[in-house]
């Protein structure tokens, strides 16, 4: 898993990626190849165990969120002065260590503009920050926002699935955006350990 990014590097790529989706995509920028990746009970790691994850591949790449991760901050404490994130009660969550300087919004429903990017049936990421802003004043009750996300290298995330690190689950946008999300991780671990037992 990647480290620090440039942000205007990492919303160059996710651009890029929504570019490419409404024009002829390849198979790997297809949605349907979203996944919610569930850490094994054997990943013991400070940002990473015990974490759902909602991934996308983009290009050679993979870019995901730890949806189960709330901080102690809220939109209202990053942005004092933004009257609309006053009245969002929610924590901003950690959705990873690359580029945790920039806010995305995972919204559940119809696309919120132009620079958002399809992960899943009904379920979408903006990035650019009106978008965001727009989601804030509209539809917070429809969101969840991150501060960062996790960015993997062409064939990372791949080696990680082949050391075992990871269960793989099929996208489900009504799972990921559950709130509050305390037992996301158990549950999703035991079905996939029950899943995994039945194959």
């Amino acid at each position: 898993m990647m480290g620090a990014m440039n942000p205007r590097l990492l919303l160059a790529v996710l651009a890029l990626a929504a570019s490419a989706a409404t024009s002829a995509p390849a198979r790997s920028a297809d949605p349907a190849n979203t996944m919610i990746l569930v850490a094994k009970r054997s990943l013991h790691d400070r940002v990473y165990g015990a974490t759902v994850l909602i991934v996308r591949p983009i290009g050679e790449r993979h870019v995901g969120f730890i949806v189960n991760k709330p901080t102690n901050l809220t939109l209202g404490k990053l942005f004092p002065k933004h009257l609309p994130s006053q009245k969002v009660a929610d924590p901003v969550y950690l959705g990873g260590p690359t580029g945790a300087e920039v806010i995305f919004a995972l919204v559940k429903g119809d696309n919120p503009g132009a620079r958002s990017l399809r992960l899943a049936p009904g379920l979408f990421l903006a990035y650019d920050s009106r978008v965001v802003d727009h989601v804030i004043e509209t539809q917070p009750q429809q969101a969840r926002f991150f501060a960062g996300m996790v960015m993997w290298q062409p064939n990372e995330l791949d080696e990680e699935l082949k050391r075992g690190l990871w269960y793989v689950l099929d996208a489900q946008p009504e799972a990921l955006l559950k709130k509050p999300c305390e037992g996301l991780w158990e549950d999703l671990v035991g079905r996939a350990e029950r899943q995994a037992n039945t194959i």
